[in-house]
């Protein structure tokens, strides 16, 4: 899964032709690195969407401008737009259909 390193390249893969998915997420977030092994089996599952992460401590305006309260943050982008949130751990089942939903 890629790590998204900044702005510039946050804003280049969201406007991609295939749905991306990001997940906004921190190293001390205990559901967030229950959540990463989940999105890395459903990235081997769902290629139709590209996955990738983006750390909130690091990229904070990023998700201060999508209103990023609670962690794990899931947000589905397609052509630059979010179409799904979903927040909160979510197990591998239950995000695959919520995800299949958008593809």
């Amino acid at each position: 899964m890629k790590k998204i390193a900044n702005l510039e390249e946050f804003n280049e893969i969201i406007k991609g032709e295939k749905p991306v998915l990001v997940d906004f997420f921190a190293e001390w977030c205990g559901p967030c690195k229950m959540q990463t092994p989940i999105l890395e089996a459903l990235e081997k599952e769902i290629t139709e969407i590209d996955f990738c992460k983006l750390n909130v401590d690091e990229l904070e305006q990023v998700a201060i401008n999508y209103g990023i309260s609670a962690i794990p943050a899931l947000f589905l982008f397609k052509n630059g737009e979010v179409v799904a949130k979903i927040i909160g751990l979510n197990g591998k089942e239950e995000l695959k259909n919520k995800l299949e939903k958008h593809i």
